[in-house]
């Protein structure tokens, strides 16, 4: 592909905890598109897309920081900027995470084996407003804003979580431990128990018994 001036390329920001992966992806789009910026956390995130307003963030759905939201906290506190288009990249598949961010409000989400040349195309087709799906994600968003009564009560309590504290409440509706789940998602166990913590207060709820009943009658278990 043929490198463009810096003019006619859409201006984008990357934002990934994994300062190897952001030095990766610029290497590869170098040429195809202009990164203005960078975040490593929801903090830095947010303040990349303010100072630079891109057209399109290309954001994974997990980061450090700020409320423990991931990247839709990143997502809503830029609602304000609506001329800014957000692309999740990510290597989680699970469809609470494309939900979640979606209801944030980004534009699409694609995983992280996408080849350098679709995302470059997902880049654009995005900034012109268009929603871009990695093919087996698409079905999951359908099923999602497709349903109604339920299903909509469902989305909107998780949407009360961040990614990681769904991914601590499965394990823990699945009967794993706390040792277990620490070292599942290779987290400490005091860490585990605050994202429990958090989890129960979000759902109002008093236990884990409790916890793993609801995620039961959810089916997400």
């Amino acid at each position: 592909m043929d490198e463009q001036s810096t003019g006619d390329l859409r201006r984008v920001v990357i934002v990934d905890d994994h300062g190897i992966f952001r030095a990766g992806l610029k290497s590869e789009l170098s040429g195809r598109v202009e990164v203005i910026g960078e975040g490593h956390d929801v903090e830095s995130a947010i303040a990349a897309v303010r100072a630079g307003r891109p057209e399109v963030v290309l954001l994974d759905v997990h980061l450090p920081g700020g409320t423990g939201g991931g990247g839709a906290e990143v997502v809503r506190a830029c609602r304000d900027l609506p001329e800014v288009r957000f692309l999740a990249i990510s290597v989680s598949d699970q469809a609470e995470d494309v939900v979640s961010v979606i209801r944030a409000g980004a534009r699409g989400y694609v995983t992280k084996t996408i080849s350098t040349a679709d995302l470059v195309q997902a880049v654009q087709d995005v900034a012109t407003g268009d929603a871009v799906f990695s093919p087996r994600l698409a079905g999951f968003v359908l099923d999602a804003f497709g349903t109604g009564g339920v299903e909509d009560v469902r989305d909107e309590e998780l949407d009360r979580l961040s990614a990681r504290e769904v991914e601590v409440m499965r394990l823990i509706a699945r009967g794993y431990t706390y040792r277990e789940i620490a070292g599942e998602l290779f987290i400490s166990i005091k860490t585990v128990e605050t994202h429990v913590s958090k989890v129960l207060r979000k759902l109002q709820l008093s236990s884990r018994h409790e916890l793993t009943r609801w995620a039961e009658r959810r089916r997400i278990v």
